[in-house]
């Protein structure tokens, strides 16, 4: 779609209250295009002011300013995450990705009450969202239409880029933060944030050029180590320490002990995007890092041999679905029924210290699904196992071993 197709009417634009957004929503009514702001209160911690979101966009030229609540829903669909481990290319928890998810949903369903029918957004045409945008607006609503600004020649041709942006809000009025001296920019919710583009573009500059927002790094970091406990129910955080725990409490008081303790600040990603462009990235998560580490070491206790390979599968799979804008596919959801199995078993007490951008495991209790045995494991004589009876075992073993020698496939 252009811009000259949508003259005289009214659209939905998800817009955050940055430059892109006022500089795209001014440019629309300047073409005569009745613009509808959607903004998610995500709990960005990057923005103490969400009302003020509503101000910028408004004077920007928004006909409308809807907010929508979404902090329960990114506090659940992060446990999810979690439970399934979904880290895209390393360790990071696609903290951005899946709250597109949360955002675009929540959009559609708003949307379809006002009975709107055109879907925006200001994601570039380099990047990731505006797949994810895409397919999600697809998939939840195929009778919708989706602009793309990035994609409009006409748009593309009066702003270039960042600099010929800040130009037309200065020139026109518009209470934006941004300077063309900015070092790079964030996007943040309450599982995370990522750091990208301006002087991160550029690898020589070290990823601790980025001002933590969530935390500190671990060289900043308290100098007294922290016992943390968590107790997991069906695979749900419920207590952290003496405290019942929701959903969206467990994430704030894990992303509060993980910040002042350096925990998953600072993590340096060059990823492959979607779009087949590689891009760099500095990431903060520091409550999902905790409790996605809590739960990774409830985890090896409850799975076998055999459920374990499947879960690894299960879990990279779900990590790329979500980076790739796919987490309504049938393919994401047979995967997660498959993962709420594993979860319906992952109850148990977690106990970690934390210390300096490092999770050490303590002790792990109350484990009704545990497959460990210490007196199946110990070394001591302990238990009814005989170390006799491997003898069979591996008699049976040796018979295939035997013939990769003498067939020749294995050589000394």
């Amino acid at each position: 779609m252009k811009a000259q197709d949508l003259k005289g009417k009214t659209i939905a634009f998800a817009g955050s209250g940055g430059l892109d957004s006022c500089t795209i929503t001014r440019w629309l009514m300047d073409q005569g295009v009745n613009v509808i702001c959607f903004t998610a209160d995500l709990g960005q911690p990057d923005e103490e002011d969400i009302d003020a979101i509503q101000q910028r966009m408004k004077l920007a030229g928004a006909v409308d300013f809807v907010l929508l609540p979404c902090r329960e829903a990114i506090a659940d669909i992060g446990i999810s995450v979690i439970q399934s481990q979904a880290c895209y290319e390393g360790r990071y928890w696609n903290t951005t990705g899946i709250a597109r998810c949360v955002l675009a949903k929540a959009m559609i369903q708003a949307m379809q009450k006002r009975e709107l029918t055109i879907f925006s957004h200001g994601a570039t045409g380099r990047g990731n969202d505006q797949v994810r945008f895409q397919l999600i607006t697809n998939m939840l609503a195929p009778e919708f239409e989706v602009y793309a600004p990035w994609r409009d020649e006409e748009f593309l041709a009066r702003f270039p880029g960042r600099a010929e942006m800040i130009d037309f809000c200065q020139e026109t009025g518009l209470p934006i933060t941004a300077s063309k001296d900015k070092p790079y920019s964030t996007d943040a919710n309450l599982l995370g944030l990522t750091h990208e583009s301006g002087l991160l573009e550029e690898l020589t500059t070290p990823a601790h050029f980025v001002k933590p927002i969530m935390g500190c790094y671990p060289a900043d970091a308290l100098d007294q180590a922290e016992e943390v406990i968590v107790r997991f129910e069906k695979g749900r955080p419920v207590l952290i320490n003496d405290t019942s725990v929701d959903g969206v409490e467990a994430i704030l008081q894990a992303n509060a002990i993980g910040g002042k303790h350096g925990i998953g600040i600072g993590t340096h990603l060059v990823e492959n995007r979607f779009v087949g462009i590689k891009s760099r990235g500095v990431y903060e998560s520091p409550g999902v890092e905790l409790l996605g580490t809590c739960y990774a070491y409830l985890l090896q206790l409850i799975l076998d041999r055999r459920a374990r390979e499947f879960y690894d599968q299960l879990s990279l799979l779900i990590a790329k679905q979500i980076y790739q804008g796919y987490w309504f596919d049938l393919a994401t959801q047979m995967a997660l029924q498959a993962i709420q199995l594993t979860a319906e078993l992952a109850t148990g007490t977690i106990t970690v210290s934390v210390y300096k951008g490092t999770i050490a495991f303590i002790s792990a209790t109350d484990l009704p699904h545990s497959l460990y045995s210490p007196e199946n494991a110990s070394m001591e004589g302990i238990g009814t196992y005989n170390h006799a009876d491997s003898e069979g075992l591996l008699r049976v073993f040796g018979v295939s071993a035997r013939v990769l020698s003498t067939s020749g496939q294995v050589k000394l």
